[in-house]
């Protein structure tokens, strides 16, 4: 394989990687979304947010670093999508900037607007991020509407290479009924997550007999709409690239296709699907069993990987252009110089020490689960 092709499809699956972990991560904005349902007093509330509390900077900083590593290795679809579909980029960020402020203040004296309007805030966030990031997501799929004229970078007076055709600016991923249904998923499984984390994270019976009853309905919810999507995207025309003629057209069935040709991706997904399902069945028929996050945390990582893997590798327009489909990006067409992948691709192998530190950091945070007492003796809680 050509070193740049290599590079290409190399940074491509860093990306997905990261996508993987930052939907693993989510389980943050699923714990807030669940404050209320899951606390029945001060103390119990408060647990809860400790317990979110104390990750949600993970979240946010994977979410930082998901979005410049595509600025970074795929620089026009950053450019399309978060200069296009600016609105819903706008809101998602908007979302993330309530979390932070919620957490920070809601137990400062003096605050003006009151503990129980910031723990909205959270709720709001909680709701909101999935779906809209899952939405979001889903347009890798199922396209959006722009038009790239590479051309226009020579045109001084309006040098901009991509446009937006709807005046929705990102909006109108939403209101498709396919990326309603990732969106969804993903809220869904970061609340499936979250009550998973919190029989791991929490030593109170209460809280950990409600999450437990919670679990089998958020399951079936969350089940029905991810099999509901992956059936959908299994049977939905694709677009194809022909690198020899440099021109895309519509594949039926592609994303089936991709699978079928990709025996490797489809195994990773059949695992995460697995670990995730035991993970879950763990939690439900194992009433002492604790661990199920790690099972089904990591087969997130994997489904989500492998469906974005599907998206982009095998000649695939992971961001097909509904207005002008020639305008859709590939990991081709769309991807910074062979030098810069280069020497990012250097700079890549630190990672294995950043998820280390994170991991021990991680560590010795949950040495012990939170408890009543803890809360209420502590000087630092959320």
């Amino acid at each position: 394989m050509d070193n740049y092709i290599f590079l290409q499809n190399y940074w491509w699956f860093l990306i997905s990687l990261l996508g993987g972990l930052l939907v693993m991560l989510l389980f943050v904005q699923g714990g807030q979304s669940l404050i209320f349902q899951l606390g029945k007093n001060e103390t119990e509330q408060r647990m809860l947010v400790n317990s979110t509390g104390r990750k949600w900077e993970f979240t946010f900083t994977t979410l930082v670093t998901f979005g410049g590593a595509f600025f970074a290795s795929f620089p026009l679809f950053y450019s399309t999508s978060f200069g296009g579909a600016y609105w819903v980029w706008l809101l998602i960020l908007l979302c993330f900037v309530l979390q932070a402020v919620s957490y920070e203040f809601q137990s400062k004296k003096g605050n003006l607007l009151g503990k129980k309007t910031y723990r909205i805030f959270l709720i709001i966030n909680g709701i909101l991020g999935p779906v809209l990031l899952g939405a979001a997501v889903g347009t890798l799929f199922n396209g959006a509407e722009f038009v790239v004229n590479k051309a226009q970078l020579a045109d001084f007076g309006n040098p901009v290479i991509s446009s937006w055709t709807n005046p929705a600016h990102g909006l109108e991923a939403a209101l498709v009924p396919s990326n309603l249904l990732l969106g969804l998923a993903v809220f869904m499984l970061s609340r499936v997550l979250a009550i998973l984390y919190f029989i791991n994270n929490i030593d109170d019976a209460d809280i950990i007999t409600r999450a437990r009853k919670r679990l089998p309905l958020e399951t079936g919810l969350f089940l029905v709409f991810f099999l509901t999507f992956l059936v959908m995207l299994l049977f939905a025309d694709g677009h194809a690239y022909d690198p020899v003629k440099d021109t895309i057209f519509v594949e039926p069935y592609k994303y089936l296709h991709n699978f079928l040709q990709m025996p490797y991706v489809t195994a990773i997904l059949l695992i995460g699907v697995v670990l995730v399902l035991f993970g879950i069945g763990k939690a439900i028929f194992a009433k002492s069993f604790k661990s199920s996050i790690w099972f089904a945390g990591a087969g997130t990582v994997l489904t989500v990987l492998a469906l974005l893997l599907s998206a982009g590798w095998n000649n695939t327009a992971y961001y097909p252009s509904l207005s002008n489909m020639q305008s859709s990006l590939t990991i081709a067409n769309s991807c910074s110089s062979h030098f810069t992948l280069k020497v990012m691709t250097y700079v890549s192998f630190f990672i294995p020490f950043v998820l280390a530190y994170i991991f021990f950091a991680w560590r010795s945070i949950d040495l012990r689960g939170i408890t009543k007492k803890e809360i209420e003796d502590s000087g630092h809680v959320y």
